[in-house]
């Protein structure tokens, strides 16, 4: 983190200087949660709550001029969109599950701003 996001972190706070954070967490936490066994209701939430923070993330993406995130949060929009679900197997689901909690919570800025939060917790 540069002295300058560092200076960013401790004026505007920690979400306010990463609003994606949270909509990053939330989905990242139900992508591995979904390798266990739930009800089906727990699947069409999941494609909701997904797609929903893969299209604000993909806006800030394209916001931030970070297009390789945008490009891929888009498709992860339209890989998860709960109106034309697109049907796998459990086990196929499981791998794209992974790497998209990936995507969501790997990302260099969730993980450089979680870090700065705890350092100035």
């Amino acid at each position: 983190m540069t002295k300058r996001q560092e200076i960013v972190v401790k004026r505007t706070g920690f979400v306010s200087a990463r609003p994606h954070l949270v909509p990053c967490i939330i989905p990242a936490a139900m992508l591995l949660g979904a390798l266990g066994k739930w009800p089906y209701v727990y699947y069409r939430l999941l494609r909701w709550v997904v797609c929903a923070a893969a299209v604000f993330r993909a806006y800030y993406g394209s916001a931030w001029k970070r297009y390789g995130a945008a490009w891929l949060f888009g498709f992860l929009a339209i890989l998860f969109n709960p109106l034309e679900p697109i049907h796998l197997s459990r086990e196929t689901w499981q791998i794209i599950d992974v790497l998209a909690a990936l995507a969501f919570g790997g990302n260099r800025g969730t993980l450089t701003g979680l870090f700065a939060f705890l350092a100035f917790a």
